[in-house]
This record gives structure tokens, sequence and C-alpha cells, in this order.
């Protein structure tokens, strides 16, 4: 546990820096680079895709749909390299039908167009009128709900929430996560409102922490699925304490989307 902490500790700042401090630009890099990272993850250290080839398209992929968030692009373009990507896919599968499965194209096209889509929603988010305001709203959802549950867990657990996917996750850890976030989200508005003069929602913000903790549980059980399927511990060791970036993460996959959705729809600031 002193490993994670520490870890955590030294990162936030680094992600804050770079997301709040620094033009738009550099967090659909980093959005970019972690995408890249995670396929590689997904699809590489699970063994799910045999072939290198399959994984190495899919990272190319992966980058281009988080940079398509910040520079955009035309939809012809778009429509070509998603067909050369799943050309690419066909021919392996063409070249190697005997050794490799069907299944394997969509765990690639998952990792190289979903698991990118929806962080690169952190760069959507972050280009909206208020985007530096509700990308924090953000990181309270994800990284908020996942401390919380932890320690929640390991101070008051007693019954197990998915024993065979996740037997260290509890009801009540989950319980302290869902409160950690609704505290939290009620503590940023309240900054929001006073320091910064912004008229803030505070029954929107409740329904983003209760939406926001489900989704975030949903997101981290969902890759821990697949690690179990695939026999490992953890995507990797990037992170010590963590794992890997999809091990860190991987809650953001659901958070990030469900942010900049609820913000197009309820907007927490008016």
């Amino acid at each position: 546990m002193k490993t994670r902490v520490i870890v955590a500790v030294a990162l936030l700042p680094v992600l804050l820096a770079i997301v709040l401090g620094l033009p738009p630009v550099w967090t659909a890099v980093l959005v970019a680079a972690m995408s890249v990272i995670a396929v590689w993850e997904l699809l590489h250290e699970t063994g799910l895709a045999p072939q290198p080839r399959l994984v190495a398209y899919s990272m190319v992929m992966a980058a281009g749909v988080s940079l398509w968030s910040y520079f955009g692009c035309p939809p012809l373009w778009a429509f070509c390299a998603l067909l050369v990507y799943f050309l690419l896919l066909f021919g392996e599968l063409l070249a190697a039908h005997a050794k490799l499965a069907f299944s394997a194209l969509g765990v690639c096209a998952f990792g190289a167009l979903v698991v990118p889509g929806c962080l690169s929603a952190l760069v959507r988010i972050l280009r909206m009128e208020y985007g530096k305001f509700y990308i924090m709203t953000t990181f309270i959802l994800a990284f908020t709900a996942d401390s919380g549950a932890y320690f929640a867990g390991r101070a008051w657990g007693r019954h197990k929430l998915a024993p065979v996917i996740s037997p260290k996750k509890t009801v009540e850890g989950a319980a302290g996560g869902v409160l950690s976030v609704i505290l939290f989200m009620v503590l940023y508005g309240v900054i929001v409102q006073n320091c910064f003069g912004l008229p803030f929602r505070y029954g929107r913000a409740v329904l983003y922490a209760v939406l926001g903790s489900a989704g975030s549980i949903v997101g981290d059980l969902t890759f821990s699925v697949v690690k179990r399927q695939a026999g490992i511990k953890d995507y990797g060791k990037l992170l010590p304490g963590h794992g890997g970036i999809l091990d860190r993460f991987d809650s953001m996959v659901v958070a990030a989307p469900l942010t900049e959705a609820l913000v197009l729809l309820l907007p927490l600031i008016a």
C-alpha cells in the first residue's frame, strides 16, 4: 500500500500540471501515449492478440483515434483509415486462419477504437467552455471513487462485491467510494462557487457522483474480468503499486465519456 500511495502522490501533480497548466494539445499527446500503452497491455500482455502485427496495427490506430479528438479529421479520411485498419486485420486472419481466431479481431478493434475513444473524452471535455473545471470533475469521479473504495474496503469491508472477478472488492468499499465522491463533489462545488465566482448546481453534482461512482466500478470490474480470463494479475508494471496503465485508468475508460455526456446534458456550471 505504501508504494501505491507514494506513486499516486508523485504522479497526480504531474498529471494536473499537464492537463491544467499546458495547452490542450499536450493533453491530447498524453492521452494518445496512454492509449497506445493501454492497447499494448490489453492485446500483448494478455495474449489475446497472438500476432505481433495485430498489436502494432491497433497501437497506431489507437494513437490516431486519440489525436483526432484534438486535431479533428475529415470524415473521408477517418473512413479510409478505418477501412485500411480493418483490411489489415482481415488480411492477418486470412493469412493465419488456422491459428488466429476471429474473436481476436474483435478484441483488437475494442482496444484500437473503444479504449482510446473513451479516454480521449478527456481532450473533448478540456476544450469545452469551463473545460478545466469539468476535467477536475472527471478526475474526482474516477480517482476518488477508486481511492475511497480502496480505503473503505480495507477498513470496513466484510461482504464481497464480486468475489470471483475481484476478491478484494467489497460492498462496503463500493459504498465508501460513492460517499467519498459525493463529499468531494460538494467540496469542489464550494471551491468553484466561492473562489471563482461561478454558479454551481449541487443537486446535479450529487447525480454526477452517484453515476460516476457506478461507472467507475463498472470499468474497474470489466477490465478485471479480462485479467482473470487471461490469467494475469496486472496489465503491466509501469506504475509500481498499481500495475499498468489499464490497472490505474480502467475506471477512467467509463468515467471520462460518462462525464462528457453528463456535461452536455446537465452542465454543473450555469
